[in-house]
């Protein structure tokens, strides 16, 4: 974590993660160029889908981080740019009048096309609490390899719309082993600054902090901390702490404090649709076409490349395919997207000279959850933000850092939960398997072990001296971490191995990489700002050198 940041506290390419084949924090400082007005930009992301035979300069496959990035930075540059995003728009209030549904009340608007829920915390006091739904696009996807569950948001603004909001900068120190190839000095004197302001970055006020009912929960994890003899640091995140500070005075409807995240936020969050993506509407050059699915990418006989897309309903059925040529593509549907994708191209002879470190180097970010019983003296509220604001920063001696995370129930739990980020060695490699017609992933189970011995350096020690015990309820019968999951997936299509140090592909003129498939397995932090950063620095060397 950086000091400001956590307070003590051979070819071309540009896109990120919102997906068309596969996948859990704006702005540079630069000023809008003004193409054109509102109503213009407005008619241009509302208007009928990218059509068949349609021939675009550049095309961004998904919607998230990166990808957003690369739209806004092109369309600024004077380019015309296609975004296509595999979920919907998530713009239409339902019956409910809320355009997301609540985290404990979960419906078809919930899950990416799944029949039952599959929430990370899938047990709570003996009782399993997945649910049935209907089937439909919904906006959180839990995509299941042979060793993993990956969660990665379905929707314009990607994983934006589904992760905690928390937007950690690394601490410089460790950034060599993050992204070696990359200058650090040209990251933290200009990068991350200009992600931090085009994504709203804030930190919380420390003196409402300590006086919130709905931050008792982190008041507790930060003192048990404290007495253990580790750092407790207040962590930036994308929430209007104004409207935050409004909820709790019951003055506007309430978001964070009624437990909306997991499923979306419908008001204080400032997620990619109101930040880099509304400045991408206001250039009026930039078109989006929600529940478009890329399927292959191929070089046309005239140049540029040809690019099949299904167009499907709500229920993930294809209504029309379409093909499309572009000029310039940008792979930016998230580490597991971009990867399962490339992989594909490579192996089915569409790209037939990709290298052969596509689809390598995939990690998740050492990610593990566990739970805390606390004594009875130690309530952690009945009203719980669902915004994390701090952790505990024990990376340096024990290779873990971990969130204080809400367990947003409306009742008193007396407990305490986490999501650690931890210096986990393993790497996973993305395969094709031409027998089933698709891309898999060989992570197996067992890694997870690395990540749950570098938890219990912070959690052992603090229910030592505590005198308090695991959760073992949370995640099953018995079951004390939650190590079958991970909400940080990234690497597959990594910095400088599959594509060259700004992530145009090898082997391709015109193929861009610019999401959170370039990094190579962990950020040692919540790694959405590094994604942006990195997709900050990349585009500006593109469009210096490649239009």
């Amino acid at each position: 974590m950086n000091d400001t940041t956590m307070q003590d506290s051979e070819t071309n390419g540009v896109s990120r993660r919102r997906f068309i084949t596969g996948t859990g924090s704006l702005l540079g400082a630069a000023a809008i160029a003004g193409h054109a007005p509102r109503a213009r930009a407005d008619a241009r992301t509302a208007a009928a889908p990218i059509g068949s035979g349609a021939h675009v300069p550049v095309l961004v496959i998904g919607t998230g981080y990166g990808g957003s990035v690369a739209a806004l930075r092109l369309a600024e540059a004077g380019t015309d740019v296609h975004m296509v995003e595999m979920g919907m728009a998530w713009d239409t209030p339902g019956a409910d009048g809320k355009i997301f549904a609540n985290t404990t009340r979960p419906d078809d608007r919930s899950f990416w096309l799944r029949t039952r829920t599959k929430q990370p915390l899938s047990n709570f006091l003996g009782f399993p609490l997945d649910k049935d739904v209907n089937r439909r696009t919904g906006i959180l996807d839990a995509e299941e390899f042979g060793g993993i569950t990956v969660y990665q948001g379905r929707g314009v603004g990607g994983g934006s719309l589904v992760n905690g909001g928390m937007a950690v900068t690394p601490r410089r120190e460790h950034f060599g082993a993050i992204l070696p190839t990359v200058n650090a000095a040209e990251m933290y004197g200009t990068y991350y600054p200009r992600a931090n302001s085009g994504l709203g970055v804030t930190t919380i006020d420390p003196a409402w902090f300590d006086s919130a009912d709905c931050y008792q929960y982190a008041r507790v994890g930060r003192k048990h901390a404290q007495r253990s003899g580790f750092p407790f640091l207040f962590v930036p995140a994308v929430y209007d702490w104004d409207y935050m500070k409004q909820e709790a005075a019951g003055t506007v409807p309430k978001s964070a404090l009624d437990g909306e995240i997991l499923y979306g936020n419908n008001h204080g969050k400032k997620s990619l649709q109101k930040t880099y993506i509304e400045r991408i509407r206001a250039t009026g050059r930039v078109t989006i076409s929600p529940l478009h699915k890329v399927t292959t990418v191929t070089p046309a006989p005239g140049g540029g490349y040809t690019v099949l897309i299904d167009q499907l309903d709500t229920g993930g059925r294809t209504t029309a395919t379409k093909t499309v040529t572009a000029d310039k593509v940008f792979f930016a549907a998230g580490s597991v997207g971009t990867s399962k994708l490339l992989v594909g191209l490579k192996a089915t002879g569409a790209l037939p000279l990709l290298n052969d470190e596509i689809g390598r180097g995939w990690g998740d970010n050492g990610n593990v959850m566990c739970g805390r019983a606390n004594h009875l003296w130690d309530p952690t509220g009945k009203v719980q933000s669902s915004i994390p604001t701090g952790g505990i920063d024990n990376w340096d001696a024990g290779g873990a850092f971990a969130e204080i995370a809400p367990l947003p129930t409306g009742i008193e739990t007396w407990a305490s939960f986490y999501l650690s980020i931890t210096k986990n060695p393993h790497r996973a490699r993305f395969t094709w398997n031409a027998a089933a017609g698709k891309a898999e992933l060989d992570w197996r189970t067992a890694w997870k072990q690395p990540s749950i011995d570098a938890a219990k350096t912070i959690f052992d020690k603090i229910n030592q001296k505590e005198g308090t015990i695991y959760r073992t309820d949370l995640f099953g019968t018995y079951k004390i971490w939650g190590d079958h999951l991970t909400y940080h997936p990234l690497g597959g299509a990594v910095l400088d191995k599959a594509t060259d140090n700004y992530g145009r592909l090898h082997g391709y003129w015109g193929l861009y990489v610019i999401d959170g498939a370039l990094i190579p397995g962990n950020t040692s932090v919540n790694p959405f700002v590094t994604i942006t950063a990195l997709a900050e620095r990349n585009i500006e060397r593109i469009i210096a050198t490649d239009l």
